[in-house]
């Protein structure tokens, strides 16, 4: 005897799925800067230093006067002369006053007109101890710098962002079935 048979064939559907992936990109450039820096300005005031040496009374101890100097000295000189010359004989003239007094005036001004007078020699040409003044002013130095402040400048780029999204595609890969087949 046969049974009848019935045969069953089935497929289930399937889903198929393409996906691509999302993409960032990220570009950041560098900030845009500009620095500039003012040169700074030196200012000098200066007063220069100064020697100042005096030899004039050196060259006066050593007999090197100037003409107008040599002719002051030999005035002062010959006035003294005539004022001491004018007491001496007015001291004389006294001393020859009193000769009632039993002083013997004539004897003694005739000895002592009759001496030269006492030399006093030195070496001439050698000057004095501290006959030359120096003077020496150091001067002076000021400076001043003005410093410029330092400028910068800073731009900053904003980043450049790229954003692709991903995508996903869903499609039906394989169809189901049903087949059905029997026998007697």
């Amino acid at each position: 005897m046969n049974i009848p048979q019935i045969r069953m064939e089935s497929t289930f559907a399937r889903i198929g799925m393409d996906t691509s992936r999302g993409e960032l990109q990220i570009e950041q450039r560098h900030a845009d800067m500009s620095i500039e820096q003012p040169r700074p300005e030196m200012m000098v005031d200066r007063r220069p230093p100064r020697l100042t040496i005096d030899q004039t009374q050196a060259f006066e101890d050593a007999n090197l006067k100037s003409v107008f100097r040599m002719t002051e000295d030999v005035a002062r000189q010959g006035y003294q002369q005539v004022m001491n010359m004018i007491a001496t004989k007015s001291q004389e003239g006294d001393e020859l006053m009193m000769i009632e007094n039993g002083f013997s005036a004539i004897r003694s001004q005739a000895e002592r007109n009759s001496l030269p007078p006492q030399s006093d020699f030195n070496i001439g040409w050698i000057p004095s101890h501290n006959s030359v003044r120096i003077n020496y002013d150091p001067g002076e130095t000021n400076i001043r710098w003005n410093v410029r402040t330092v400028n910068i400048e800073v731009t900053p780029n904003k980043p450049i962002i790229n954003y692709y999204p991903g995508k996903t595609d869903i499609f039906l890969a394989q169809k189901n079935s049903l087949n059905i087949d029997f026998e007697i």
